[in-house]
């Protein structure tokens, strides 16, 4: 706005990937505009500058923004090595979405702008007297880029056994280690269950993995009571888990009939090889 003091961001010490829960986000960039909306994420790579702002068609305070950030301080964001899925599964790179392309001149010369810069777990701050978004050209693939959740081209059994929720991966960032991920961004979007002679749910298990679930909309089908949209939930390394009593006693009863779960739900996890060490907050 004219005359006031503006404020960007950006971080020098990794990726960021955002998932809205409540809310839709109006992200300029320095390569452009994009809008994501709840059930859709995006990336800020590492050092790109950017800025958040509220829905510009409702006034101050009409409503607010919440959701999931997950910065990465190793390698980048990519799709799964498909593997013998093939080409034809999970998500499709030509469903990512970059930004529209945008530049701006400063509105006036009164106007200012504060940078906050993340180093090293710290935030800094400078002024300057120009806006960080007047870049007119670039070229290469270093870019932020957006995807619709709900393209997710789910994969599942057609015979029997619980897979492994390694099949609804979205996006991974690996280690140096062969199969070890710095974090992979795992979502459980509405789809059909038919295995045969299965307990359907996720089974009670234990693994080296750290996993941070939360809860984007609907009811998420092993956790039916509590986990309401905007919930999260964190099961540490090697600590036993797996479905609440009530839908371990449902499923232990059901005919296997095809069935259609997660009917509008959208949860994810955020499921890394490391410990997640938790904050006062």
């Amino acid at each position: 706005d004219k005359g006031k003091d503006q404020t960007a961001i950006y971080s020098a010490d990794g990726d960021w990937l955002i998932v809205p829960q409540q809310g839709d986000l109006y992200i300029t960039t320095e390569f452009g505009r994009m809008i994501v909306e709840p059930q859709e994420i995006c990336v800020i790579p590492r050092g790109i500058k950017f800025k958040v702002d509220l829905d510009p068609g409702l006034g101050e305070g009409s409503h607010f923004l919440r959701g999931f950030i997950c910065e990465t301080f190793k390698s980048h964001f990519t799709v799964p090595d498909l593997g013998p899925i093939g080409a034809n599964g999970l998500a499709n790179l030509a469903h990512f979405e970059t930004p529209v392309s945008y530049f701006e001149e400063d509105p006036s010369p009164e106007c200012k702008w504060q940078i906050i810069s993340k180093y090293g777990g710290e935030h800094f701050i400078y002024e300057q007297d120009h806006t960080p978004f007047d870049i007119v050209a670039w070229k290469g693939n270093y870019v932020p880029y957006k995807y619709d959740l709900k393209k997710f081209n789910t994969i599942g059994t057609i015979s029997y056994d619980h897979p492994d929720p390694s099949i609804f991966t979205v996006l991974t960032c690996q280690t140096d280690d062969p199969g070890q991920a710095v974090v992979d961004f795992v979502i459980f979007p509405p789809r059909w269950l038919v295995g045969e002679d299965t307990f359907r749910p996720p089974y009670y298990h234990r693994n080296t993995m750290t996993e941070f679930m939360g809860n984007i909309t609907g009811t998420y089908d092993a956790k039916e009571h509590g986990f309401v949209p905007g919930a999260m939930s964190l099961h540490t390394c090697m600590a036993g888990h797996g479905p609440e009593s009530a839908v371990f006693e449902k499923a232990s009863q059901a005919d296997l009939n095809p069935s259609k779960v997660g009917e509008g739900c959208m949860a994810f996890m955020f499921e890394t090889c490391y410990v997640m060490h938790q904050t006062e907050q």
